[in-house]
């Protein structure tokens, strides 16, 4: 029970789902209000009405961008960055250009989240979208996660939820270490464990990994976020001592 609460303190409620009204998006935040979750993460369209919404309460607001194929033009990218830091995020999740680093493009990637970086105030954070399950080796997960952080993430993060595979335990692993590296000389950066996180021994194990490799005290929201939609419930479960058969997150 102590590890469900802790877990939902560090979830992103996840609504990136094609067809969510502004009531559904109202109810969203309403829950995660009520729960006291980390952020809610929602399309672009949805920043403002969620940033009003929130407006005095300790959940921030998380939108996408490059979102999710990684392969938008980088002005566009940055273009929707401005529209939604104007309209209130919090949190910008950016897609980095996944295929391009397949390609051997490294410097595709560093641009682009330098690029957005730049836009970015010290108040609202930064995580980068490595699609891991794409990727699929540690080499080249490790190469990401180690652009991404040179370039000015304050967060990496596993997965979209829309390509591939999501998070996996072998995917995290690598970004630890990538993140203990940058701890090391002096920077902190953040892991985001996304898609496919549904039940209470999903969150279990990533804390577990985070604990091992980072310390007990190390995984707050403000260092280790969950990406998901259908986790919070599985978790209120535990909390409440009630059954849950969510078997679906709904992106």
């Amino acid at each position: 029970m102590e590890l469900a609460r802790r877990a939902i303190g560090l979830i992103d409620l996840t609504d990136l789902a094609d067809d969510h009204s502004g009531d559904q998006i109202a109810e969203l935040c309403s829950r995660a209000k009520a729960h006291h979750t980390a952020a809610v993460c929602v399309w672009p369209e949805h920043v403002a009405q969620c940033a009003i919404l929130l407006q005095g309460s300790d959940v921030r607001v998380a939108t996408v961008v490059n979102f999710p194929t990684g392969t938008e033009p980088p002005d566009d990218v940055l273009a929707a960055t401005r529209r939604a830091l104007a309209d209130g995020a919090d949190d910008i999740d950016v897609v980095i250009p996944y295929s391009a680093l397949m390609d051997g493009d490294r410097g595709a990637v560093s641009r682009l989240v330098s690029d957005v970086a730049a836009l970015i105030p010290g108040h609202v954070g930064l995580k980068t979208i490595l699609e891991t399950g794409t990727l699929e080796t540690p080499e080249l997960i490790a190469a990401a996660a180690q652009i991404a952080v040179d370039s000015g993430a304050d967060f990496i993060k596993t997965s979209t939820g829309k390509a591939g595979s999501g998070a996996s335990p072998e995917a995290v692993r690598v970004m630890l270490e990538v993140i203990a590296q940058a701890r090391d000389a002096g920077k902190v950066v953040g892991l985001k464990p996304s898609g496919g996180i549904r039940d209470y021994s999903d969150a279990a194990s990533y804390l577990a990994q985070a604990d091992e490799a980072m310390g007990s005290d190390w995984a707050t929201p403000a260092t280790f976020r969950f990406g998901a939609s259908g986790l919070l419930d599985a978790l209120i479960a535990i909390v409440e001592g009630s059954d849950y058969s969510g078997d679906s997150e709904q992106y």
